[in-house]
């Protein structure tokens, strides 16, 4: 498929050849809930824990003979039945993340560009270069591409100008090509890309 290319004034300067494979393939909805499902449970702390008896402060030392007292039996001041003995059933750190299989996870990206490029809402640059390092540069940029709302941009990572305007926007957020995925994808109203990126996404689904 052919895709228009941009200036940072939306000034169409060529075209770029993307593969439909990746640019235009078949929206599978049913991936980005797989795939968006697993980013979040892999978030997750999982830091919740609670003492057991084992783990709690006390004497290990019986409390009373076995026999002869007329009371019920008692082994440990520790025991759950006691004041600051330990919980029963304790709650213990838990890992929630896993990993879907390749083939969903590159299906879903593939998806998830493809419904920009259907939408629209891909913007394919020929530079994303700044003159300087300066918000209000890409700001303005990102206004007169008609992006302004909230975009994700990409450009490869040593781009510093790029990378160090943008870090103080909310509305807009920069990643790498390798570091597209798509929970970011899908959080966003458009998809800003220099040439660079564009072919690199493209290669890193097609491998």
């Amino acid at each position: 498929m052919k895709v228009n290319v941009y200036n940072l004034k939306r000034e169409q300067v060529g075209e770029i050849d993307l593969s439909d494979e990746v640019f235009g393939a078949e929206v599978k909805e049913q991936l980005f809930y797989e795939v968006v499902k697993a980013q979040l449970a892999s978030r997750r702390a999982g830091t919740k824990a609670t003492k057991e008896r084992s783990a709690v402060a006390g004497s290990t030392k019986k409390l009373y003979r076995q026999k002869g007292t007329g009371r019920a039996r008692q082994g440990s001041i520790r025991a759950p039945h006691h004041a600051g003995g330990g919980a029963a059933h304790a709650l213990e750190p838990q890992d929630w993340s896993y990993r879907p299989p390749r083939k969903v996870r590159i299906g879903a990206l593939k998806s998830a560009l493809s419904l920009y490029a259907k939408e629209g809402r891909l913007i394919v640059l020929d530079s994303l270069e700044l003159p300087e390092i300066k918000t209000k540069a890409i700001v303005d940029a990102l206004g007169a591409l008609q992006a302004g709302k909230k975009s994700l941009v990409v450009d490869s990572a040593s781009n510093e100008k790029l990378v160090k305007s943008i870090r103080n926007l909310d509305a807009h957020q920069f990643l790498p090509p390798e570091g597209v995925n798509v929970y970011d994808l899908l959080r966003h109203d458009h998809l800003v890309v220099s040439k660079e990126a564009a072919k690199a996404l493209e290669a890193r689904c097609l491998r």
